[in-house]
């Protein structure tokens, strides 16, 4: 494959040996934009966020997102699910000091979270799926009205630039984006292939798979709005330096041709 300065599946959720195939996350822009990266995000798709959730133990005393008040919740610092926990204490009258983050990374969190030494745990599918399955996890609070479900595209501003690399990026956003459609009709099918590749037990992909269902869709002000939102709780809670504009770091050149 040529490389293009396009960072498109980079961002992989490991479950022990498993991982997911998809775009970077909603936050990986913000960040990369953050950094003055020279970036922009090409192209866009959105998934539901059910499974976007702050997961407790089955026997968790927490029944509402306001006993988490002096609780531990393991999350992995400046993930999706680090915004989605800032909006969500946000939302319901507590902050950051009123809990205690523990940053960590999934699979650490996995084993904090079985193990008691947390009190909840904030992450995304296949994690969920697989906590659900083999740690009768309950899900506290989900995505919704939280997180956004966005996923990105990002190229290099140096491949933007460069006329001759515009048909190879927009051949791979062609082909990518049909195949995203192509596993949204064809759930069972994907379940099994990601599954075989990455060693995630057959019932958590096909878990996984059934409640996200990743679709093209524009970029547009709504997203620019959302993103700029996510954004700036980060900025609120100094895990950003500063503010983002975070529609300067957008290029819409592709979007005809990904209807």
């Amino acid at each position: 494959m040529v490389h293009l300065h396009l960072r498109p599946a980079a961002a992989r959720s490991r479950v022990r040996r498993g991982h997911r195939r998809r775009g970077c996350g909603q936050h990986t822009p913000i960040f990369a934009a953050a950094a003055n990266a020279r970036i922009a995000a090409v192209a866009a798709s959105k998934g539901q966020v059910e499974a976007d959730a702050i997961l407790v133990p089955e026997n968790s005393p927490l029944r509402e997102v306001t006993d988490l008040r002096g609780r531990s919740i393991a999350v992995a610092k400046g993930s999706s699910a680090h915004g989605q926990v800032l909006l969500t204490l946000r939302a319901n009258g507590l902050t950051t000091k009123d809990v205690t983050l523990n940053f960590l990374q999934p699979s650490d969190a996995y084993g904090a979270f079985t193990q008691g030494k947390v009190d909840a745990w904030a992450v995304w599918d296949p994690y969920t799926a697989q906590a659900q399955a083999e740690a009768e996890a309950r899900v506290l609070t989900d995505g919704r009205g939280k997180a956004n479900g966005y996923g990105f595209q990002v190229a290099g501003r140096e491949a933007l630039d460069d006329k001759g690399k515009n048909a190879a990026l927009k051949e791979y956003l062609i082909r990518y984006y049909k195949a995203q459609r192509w596993a949204d009709t064809h759930r069972e099918e994907w379940a099994k292939a990601w599954a075989a590749e990455t060693g995630l037990e057959y019932e958590v992909a096909l878990t996984a798979v059934n409640r996200n269902g990743d679709l093209p869709v524009k970029i547009d002000d709504t997203l620019i709005r959302s993103e700029q939102e996510l954004a700036d709780v980060f900025t609120d809670e100094k895990t950003l330096p500063g503010k983002v504009d975070f529609a300067k770091f957008v290029d819409t050149r592709f979007q005809g041709d990904l209807a």
